[in-house]
C-alpha cells in the first residue's frame, strides 16, 4: 500500500525563489543546509537555528551544475565542464580538475561514495542529444569516464552498504541500478530500475534513507516519492509546486527530508500561481536520512 503525503505537511524554509534549485547537502559539522542554484549561479546555506540565508553569486560561471562538502571545509563546485575548490571562508575559487573539453555539455547532479570519491555527470546543453558522460573524479583529480550515451545525467546515489550505485537520465525519463564494488568503486550489471518513457515523466535527484528507501524528485511532476528496497513506490509526497528537483536529510537527527526546486520552464501565469515555486522544502519525520559523504580534498 502506498502512503500519500498531503502539501499541509509540506513546510516552506527558503523563499529562494531559484530558477533551477539544485544538489542541497546537510553540513553536520555547522548544522547547516548547502544548496546551489545552477543557472543563477550561486551558493547558498540556511541555517535553521537563526532562519538565516546565506547567498554567494559565482560570478564569471555559466553554470554552477553542482557541489560537494569536503573533508577540509571546502566547497567542490562543478563550474560548467570544470570543478573548482573554494575556500571554506569564501575566498576565490581555484582550479581543481578538467571533466570534459570541446563539448556542448555541462556538469550536472553529482554525489560523493563513501571512499570520499566524487561520482557526476555531464549533459547536453540542448536537452536532446545523448553526449553526456558519467565520471567518477579522486582526490588527485583523476576524471575517469565511467559510460557515455547520457542525455540529462541525474539521480546519483548510494545505497547505505555502498553495494548499489543508482543512476538517472531524466530525459531518457529512465533509471537504472548497478552493482557496486564499495572499496574500489567499480560498478557492474546495469539493470533498469524505473522506466517512465511512456508516461515522459522525469526522475531527478534522489537520496537514500537508512532502511535503503531510496527518493526520488520529479521535475514537471509535482511529487517526490519513496521506492523500498523492492523497488516498490510507498510513499509519495504531493508538492504545491510543478518542479521539485533534488532531495537530501537534514537537521540534527537527519530526520526532516529537504527539497530544492525550480521555477525553470514555467510560464507567467503558471509562476503567478505558484509563489512558492524555486523555494526549498521540508517534510518532518518521513524517514531518517544517511550523514552526507565528504570528498577527499
Amino acid at each position: 500500500m502506498t502512503e500519500v503525503i498531503p502539501t499541509s505537511r509540506v513546510e516552506c524554509l527558503v523563499r529562494s525563489r531559484d530558477q533551477l534549485g539544485e544538489t542541497p547537502l546537510w553540513c553536520e559539522r555547522t548544522n547547516k543546509l548547502w544548496w546551489v542554484d545552477i543557472e543563477n549561479p550561486k551558493l547558498q546555506s540556511y541555517d535553521p537555528s537563526t532562519d538565516f540565508h546565506e547567498v554567494f553569486p559565482m560570478h564569471g560561471m555559466t553554470f554552477l551544475g553542482s557541489h560537494a562538502l569536503t573533508f577540509s571545509g571546502r566547497h567542490l563546485l562543478a563550474h560548467d565542464l570544470d570543478l573548482v575548490l573554494r575556500s571554506a571562508d569564501g575566498g576565490d575559487a581555484a582550479p581543481f580538475a578538467s571533466v570534459e573539453a570541446g563539448l556542448d555539455n555541462r556538469l550536472n547532479d553529482g554525489r560523493v561514495d563513501r571512499h570520499g570519491r566524487l561520482w557526476i555527470g555531464t549533459m547536453d546543453n540542448q536537452l536532446h542529444r545523448p553526449a553526456g558522460s558519467l565520471y567518477r573524479v579522486d582526490s588527485s583529480g583523476e576524471a575517469v569516464k565511467i559510460f557515455g550515451d547520457v542525455i540529462v545525467s541525474n539521480g546519483i546515489a548510494f545505497s547505505p552498504d555502498g553495494r548499489r550505485f543508482h543512476f538517472t537520465d531524466t530525459r531518457r525519463h529512465q533509471s537504472w541500478v548497478f552493482d557496486m564494488d564499495p572499496e574500489d568503486g567499480t560498478i557492474s550489471n546495469r539493470r533498469l530500475f524505473a522506466d517512465y518513457s511512456t508516461a515522459g515523466d522525469r526522475p531527478d535527484g534522489a537520496c537514500f534513507d537508512v532502511d535503503g528507501g531510496l527518493w526520488t524528485a520529479f521535475f514537471a511532476g509535482g511529487r517526490v516519492v519513496r521506492y523500498n528496497p523492492h523497488g516498490q513506490i510507498d510513499i509519495v509526497i504531493e508538492l504545491p509546486l510543478t518542479n521539485p528537483t533534488c532531495v537530501c536529510f537534514g537537521g540534527d537527527d537527519l530526520r526532516t527530508l529537504i527539497v530544492t526546486t525550480a521555477t525553470k520552464f514555467l510560464s507567467e501565469e503558471k509562476l503567478a500561481s505558484e509563489p512558492l515555486a524555486g523555494a526549498v522544502f521540508a517534510i518532518h519525520g518521513v524517514a531518517q536520512g544517511l550523514p552526507e559523504n565528504r570528498f577527499a580534498a
